[in-house]
């Protein structure tokens, strides 16, 4: 499976991508919002996961790789929200984690925007969902970008992150996406 847009590649998990993924997302400013670094043995937990789901569902949060060096830098793709006490349990939810460099240069959204096409077009669902926390002004700053608007009535508390909460949750639906 693969996803082309203008600059990227949208693809499959492969064998040894593990490597590339720890060097660049395991760093203190990627890892400020989702728990801070992590050992070596939890990301190779997250790449399994991520490589799992594409095998059972057709879809996951799909490895990024820049199509002008195939640099990887991080995932975007989909997810069925599965979170702890989540209003949202069962949803399409969107993801995305980027390298610190590769942040400022447009290659979220249009990762983002092709996985939401994808929701749309191929999945068929009626709507994807995107959580954060408030401190986290980048990723709801592209969630808005994306069209996706605030849902507070489905903010929730996520016993993983006591210091971080609430959850906010924006969605978007596939009508508002077309537009």
């Amino acid at each position: 499976m693969a996803i082309e847009t203008e600059r990227l590649l949208l693809r499959n998990w492969r064998e040894g991508d593990g490597d590339a993924f720890h060097r660049h997302t395991n760093t203190p400013a990627v890892m400020r919002w989702l728990g801070g670094v992590k050992p070596r043995a939890d990301m190779d937990e997250v790449v399994a996961r991520l490589t799992r789901w594409q095998e059972e569902r057709g879809f996951t949060f799909w490895v990024v790789e820049r199509k002008a060096d195939g640099a990887l830098l991080g995932f975007c793709g989909l997810k069925v929200a599965d979170g702890e006490n989540s209003s949202v349990i069962g949803a399409t939810e969107i993801g995305w984690r980027l390298r610190e460099d590769a942040w400022g240069q447009g290659y979220a959204k249009e990762a983002a925007s092709a996985s939401l096409d994808f929701a749309f077009d191929a999945l068929g669902v009626e709507r994807v969902v995107a959580i954060t926390f408030r401190q986290n002004e980048a990723s709801w700053g592209l969630m808005k970008r994306l069209g996706m608007r605030y849902r507070a009535d489905l903010d929730y508390e996520d016993p993983r992150f006591r210091d971080l909460n609430p959850t906010i949750v924006y969605e978007i639906a596939r009508e508002e996406w077309r537009k």
